[in-house]
This record gives C-alpha cells, structure tokens and sequence, in this order.
C-alpha cells in the first residue's frame, strides 16, 4: 500500500472518468432534440461539471489529506456522494452498452447484407442505428431509484435503528437463567459519527430494553482512540443488572491509521494508542475481555461469559478461543463474544468445548441490500456467508449483528443500524 493514494486513487480515477464520459452519450442523446441550444449546452456542462468537479475535488482531498488523522466528516461524505453518483452511472452504463451491443449486431447484419445481396447499393448506406431516446429515458429513470435510495440513505438511514429480538432455546440452559436477556451492540465506529441527535437515537434504545447483561462486540472505533472521545459520556450510560462487557474489533488496533512517519516511531505510537484504547473502555464501564472468561451467576446457577480478541480470515488474528476457555467447566453453559463471524466457522463450532451461543458483528450488512419478512441479500453474502442474525448448525448458535455505526459510505440503504435483543429460554 505504498503507493496509495497514487496508483489507486489514479486507476479509481480513469476508471470513473471512463464511465462518465460514456453515460455523457446518453445524455447527449436526452437533450439532442431540446429546441433552446442554450438549454441543451447547459444541462451538458452541468453534469460534466458535477459528475467530473466531484472526482476532482475527491481526489484533491484524498491527496492532501493528512494520513495521521481520522478523515474528516465532509471527506466521508464527498465519498457517499461519489458513490451516490457512481452506482446510478453504472446502472446507466449496463444498459446503454446493453443498446449498443444491439446496435452492433444490427450494423454488422446490414454490413454483410448490402456486400452480399445488394453489392451494387450506392455509397453512404448508414450501417448502425442511432442510439434511441427512450433507451436513455429508460435508463435515467432505472438509475433515479438507487441515486434517490443512496441520498436517503446518506440522510436519514444511517440513523434508522431498529431492534432485532431473537429467542433462543436450550435444553440445558440452568432454570435460573431461563428468560435471560442479552442486549448486544456491535461496530461502532465513532469517528464516523457527524449527528449527536442520530447516535442518541440508538443509545436510547439500548437503555429502553434494560437487559440483564449488555455486550459490546468491538470497532469501538475506526482508527485512533480518540474517535470516541467526545461520545464518552453518551456510551457509558449503558448498565445491565450483570454488568457491561466487551472485545476489541479488526479496527481496535489502529492498523488501518497512521501516526508517524519513521516506521519504528509509529509502531510505538499506535500501541500507545491502542493502550489508550483499552483504558477507554474501562471508562465506559465496559469489562474488556482479551482472550479471558468471567462467570455470569444467579440463584446459585452459572454460565460461562467467554470473550477473545479479534479473529478473523484476512484481518487481525489475536484472538485465542483456547486461552480464553482456560478454566470454563466443560458442562457449562458458554457465550461467546467475537467480533468476526468468519471464526465461528473456521474454530468456534468444531471445538471440544460445546459453545451454545456465539455474538459476532463486522459485517455491517455491508450497510446496503435488500431485507424484508423472509428475504434478505447483501453483496456481502459473497464474502461473509453468515452475515446477519440467527444460525445454527449442532445446537450451536450464532448471531451476527448489523452494526451501530458505519464506516467508508456514510449512509445505510436497506440494511439499517441495528440493536440486539437475545432471549435465553430453557427447552420444556
């Protein structure tokens, strides 16, 4: 990664101006039979000059952009607008190569057709037809709903919460705990917040439930500890009658920032960081767990509460599901806390060690697809083939929650920020 922003951020830019200029053609063939020339040559220039000013300016910003430092709020929403515009462009571009394919074929059909049958045609014969109208009428107005979903989506979905309630049934889940809620929350990327009224939205919603035991399952941040800083006192009002626990995520290391250029420097300084990180947690009132298990107690009966570090295919691999089950009576009842759902299936479900319930997040949803009662698609399906709420396999269970927070888009379209609520229930 050297090279970045340079290399990347030059074949993003090749690559978008590429698109630009192709859905310029379509609207090109929107606007070619306006009476006013000077309306035409307007709403032209006005979308090179949106579409191509907003590559510019992004770039610029990626450029000077100082790398020791979270990304600002207004980078985070250039991007959500270049996708905003991206992602119509595409949906554009497919369908009107779809009509010069058409196009390509009807030429080279009447090509061999006037060589072969009518050699004789006088010159000028117009092989390919124009590109139609309503093809790009069509076009435009297929790409309106994504461009209209994603603006939505950067507004008011980043915000929309929803609680997501699951009942869950052991047959050896001790009597005293039957009943027994869990309020899970997952990925909250503080530094992407740019709305104190939004994140409330959420945080109310947690204390609204007054589960018996809260959960924290990691990317408490994107990048540095200071990104939580300024939310310390919204987040610590999270209390459970059996206390406040959490894990570290793939972004709790600080891995993906930079703090000085002098490679050696900086190692020491992101520890640092992270250290800062750990001690934030404390402040929240959250038990921090690193590869550690307490037990949860009622009634005299007990569970074992597991939590690991973070473990997951191409992320950070710290977590150690052994280590942290040092010590868990074999019988016990077990809930487990990782942040990366890819560790249930690499480790957690083929242990010795029975682990009823395992709380996972780092998915988001990928913060855009489809759910509805029955239904639910996400692009990220095809990375994360368990990637949000309920599964079993063997009587063991995972949940994956949809994320607090976002990060890289700012927005959610779909795929809305979520709120767990766990219902522990002995089977009859």
């Amino acid at each position: 990664m050297k090279h970045f922003p340079w290399i990347y951020l030059l074949m993003v830019m090749v690559v978008a101006v590429l698109i630009d200029l192709y859905v310029y053609q379509g609207v090109k063939t929107l606007t070619k039979k306006l009476r006013s020339e000077r309306w035409r040559k307007a709403i032209r220039r006005s979308y090179l000059i949106l579409s191509l000013g907003l590559l510019v300016v992004l770039s610029i910003s990626f450029i000077v952009m100082d790398p020791s430092r979270a990304p600002s709020i207004w980078m985070w929403r250039l991007l959500g607008f270049f996708f905003a515009m991206l992602i119509p462009q595409l949906i554009i571009s497919l369908l009107l190569m779809l009509e010069d394919l058409y196009r390509l074929l009807i030429g080279i059909g009447k090509y061999f057709y006037h060589k072969i049958k009518a050699p004789k045609n006088p010159e000028g014969v117009i092989y390919f037809p124009g590109r139609r109208k309503f093809v790009s009428q069509i076009a435009l107005g297929v790409a309106a709903i994504p461009f209209m979903g994603i603006l939505e989506g950067m507004v008011k979905g980043k915000y929309d919460f929803r609680v997501h309630r699951s009942t869950i049934y052991f047959p050896d889940l001790p009597e005293a705990f039957d009943g027994f809620t869990i309020t899970q929350v997952s990925d909250i990327h503080s530094g992407s917040f740019d709305s104190v009224h939004g994140v409330m939205k959420g945080i109310n919603l947690v204390n609204a439930n007054k589960s018996d035991l809260f959960v924290f399952t990691g990317d408490l941040v994107n990048n540095y500890s200071s990104e939580i800083e300024p939310w310390l006192d919204a987040f610590k009002t999270f209390k459970a009658p059996f206390g406040q626990f959490s894990i570290l995520g793939n972004h709790d290391y600080g891995k993906y920032g930079r703090y000085d250029k002098d490679p050696d420097l900086n190692e020491k300084k992101r520890l640092e960081d992270h250290e800062k990180l750990k001690h934030h947690h404390q402040e929240l009132g959250y038990k921090l767990m690193l590869n550690e298990n307490t037990v949860l107690e009622k009634d005299g009966q007990k569970i074992s509460l597991i939590g690991v570090e973070n473990w997951g295919h191409g992320f950070e691999q710290s977590g150690d599901l052994q280590k942290a089950l040092h010590g868990v009576e074999k019988d016990s009842f077990k809930i487990l806390l990782s942040h990366d759902p890819s560790h249930w299936d690499a480790q957690v479900k083929q242990d010795k060690q029975h682990i009823h319930l395992t709380l996972s997040g780092h998915t988001h949803g990928m913060q855009f697809g489809i759910e509805i009662p029955g239904f639910k698609w996400s692009p990220i399906q095809m990375r994360y083939p368990k990637w949000a709420g309920l599964y079993e396999e063997g009587g063991k269970y995972l949940y994956v929650n949809r994320g607090f927070g976002f990060i890289g888009f700012p927005g959610r379209v779909g795929i809305w920020p979520e709120v767990s609520v766990i219902t522990l229930k002995r089977t009859v």
